[in-house]
């Protein structure tokens, strides 16, 4: 299992990943731990993703499975992990720290 802990204006979001899953969690919530379907997502930030989803009704689904789609393909936590931190990086979210199972959290600076 590989954890990464985000900061992102005055919150903190915790992403767990391990071989097959990816779980999310923030400060705005709590503890709970929520896979992806449990996220809110800003309709202008996919539009602005993916553009031919401008105007479909079902636009919060299919990027919830093409996000799934791209983190299956990626068989490792390690490159699961690299992506993530890459396309969260573009919405201003900040990497502080990581922490792989068994190994003490290195901060990133």
């Amino acid at each position: 299992m590989l954890r990464l802990l985000f900061r992102f204006g005055g919150e903190k979001i915790l992403i767990s990943i391990n071989a097959t899953e990816v779980y999310f969690s923030n400060t705005a919530y709590g503890a709970q731990q929520s896979p992806i379907e449990g996220l809110s997502f800003s309709k202008e930030g996919v539009e602005k993703e993916f553009p031919d989803l401008i105007g479909d009704d079902k636009w919060k689904e299919k990027a919830i499975g093409r996000f799934r789609a791209k983190l299956n393909k990626l068989k490792t936590a390690r490159k699961k992990a690299d992506y993530i931190v890459k396309d969260l990086a573009k919405f201003g979210y900040v990497l502080e720290q990581e922490q792989q199972e068994g190994f003490r959290p290195r901060r990133i600076s």
